[in-house]
């Protein structure tokens, strides 16, 4: 059963909170993070992405960037934008995005819920985008961005959400993209216990958004055990921050693909391949598939719409991860007729959450698709690819996650976004 704790959380003051609020670090390109912190020194994208405050050419991942991150948290604490509070509370975290409402409680999940798959995972993580957040997290001594937690949704803890919910919010404030943020702590100390019991009685908690922040998370805690071995398991280095939401009350993103090239094939040559297995028809305008099974394809300035022939998808219909969309799309087109074998590493493949609309795949495809000669015209380099795909549903998420098995990387994207900066938990023993 899982352990989520109450915590004293480090947190803006009321007056500073909007200005703190800050979207994860990893959403941001380094010159797109750069641009986004100038003119805004309490946002604390500066702290998560703490190479922001040296030259261009700055080597983001040297030790005096992340010593710079602590630096600027620890004056920050000082100078009074953030405080603590005194006793281990629970924190109600409302999101409201086009009049959709997703409401998670920030507190505490255990590194050995994350150790003994009690805390589901659906992604594998690459090492290399670990460390980053191995170090902030061990030079800050602190974990700055929350993990997206989903459990299987409970009455009981519906039920004391609603109540904190009408009680005077800490936080009520609209951010830039027009989300509203809204957040309210539960500090009674029966309530607190009453909501602790209920946590242990779900049986697991899956990761939505965030498998890199937990595992450095996690390691992070398993260096200072190391550092530390005759720890108990109270220290605060034992459990990650994280914000669980019930199932019922998230949606998922459509996250599509733009691939640079057709791997040597004609745009012709190309179609013919992908309708072995795939009903093609053009169509006149861009729309987001409705409904599984379906892909929308731009290539070549057009929009085709390409569905899976009945026989594959009655081939697929009894693995959960072979079901999802982004599967179908891997094994049939991107890995035998692109060669895209590891979309994790793979330089030819550009992943593209759906919040960015479809011109944002139309605008790729041809930055690949064109250059600019050296007398200022276009000349065309080969043709581009992209993907418009039908989210992944969270019971599909669950559901793959329950069987122990891993979907393809960038399967989810969800809206709206955790702020960073909102929740910061200390991790000194």
């Amino acid at each position: 059963m899982a352990v989520i704790k109450p915590f004293r959380a480090i947190r803006p003051t009321a007056q500073f909170a909007e200005q703190v609020a800050a979207l994860p670090y990893d959403v941001y390109s380094r010159a797109e993070a750069r641009a986004a912190v100038q003119g805004k020194p309490l946002s604390f994208l500066n702290i998560d992405r703490p190479e922001t405050q040296f030259p261009e050419q700055q080597d983001m991942y040297a030790p005096e960037v992340y010593q710079k991150a602590s630096e600027m948290l620890d004056q920050e604490i000082r100078d009074g934008v953030f405080i603590q509070d005194a006793e281990p509370c629970y924190y109600v975290y409302e999101l409201t995005m086009d009049g959709r409402t997703q409401t998670g409680i920030a507190a505490l999940s255990s590194i050995d819920d994350y150790l003994n798959n009690v805390c589901k995972k659906h992604e594998n993580t690459v090492a290399e985008k670990e460390q980053d957040r191995i170090h902030h997290v061990d030079v800050c001594s602190c974990q700055t961005g929350p993990i997206f937690l989903a459990y299987r949704g409970e009455t009981k803890i519906n039920d004391i959400v609603m109540e904190t919910k009408k009680t005077e919010a800490l936080y009520d404030f609209t951010s830039e993209d027009c989300i509203r943020h809204r957040v309210f702590r539960i500090s009674d100390p029966d309530t607190v216990n009453r909501l602790q019991g209920y946590f242990t009685e779900i049986p697991a908690t899956y990761i939505a958004d965030g498998h890199h922040r937990a595992a450095s998370a996690v390691k992070v805690g398993l260096k200072r055990r190391a550092e530390h071995p005759d720890y108990d398991g109270s220290e605060e280095f034992n459990y990650f921050l994280s914000v669980l939401f019930p199932d019922e009350e998230l949606k998922i993103m459509d996250y599509n693909r733009v691939v640079k090239d057709l791997n040597g094939y004609s745009a012709e040559d190309f179609m013919i391949s992908v309708e072995e297995n795939f009903q093609v028809f053009h169509i006149k305008e861009a729309f987001k598939p409705r409904v599984k099974g379906e892909i929308c394809m731009y290539l070549g300035g057009e929009w085709f719409l390409i569905r899976e022939r009945e026989a594959l998808m009655e081939e697929r219909s009894e693995d959960p991860v072979k079901t999802l969309d982004v599967s179908l799309l891997q094994d049939e087109i991107l890995k035998p007729l692109l060669g895209i074998g590891d979309p994790r590493t793979d330089q030819r493949i550009e992943f593209v959450g759906g919040i960015r609309g479809l011109k944002e795949l139309e605008k790729r495809v041809s930055r690949y698709t064109y250059q600019h000669a050296m007398d200022g015209t276009l000349e065309e380099t080969g043709p581009a690819v992209a993907f418009a795909m039908h989210p992944t549903s969270i019971s599909e998420l669950l559901n793959v996650a329950d069987h122990g098995l891993l979907m393809p990387p960038k399967s989810t994207w969800f809206e709206p976004k955790l702020r960073s900066g909102i929740f910061l938990h200390r991790i000194e023993r």
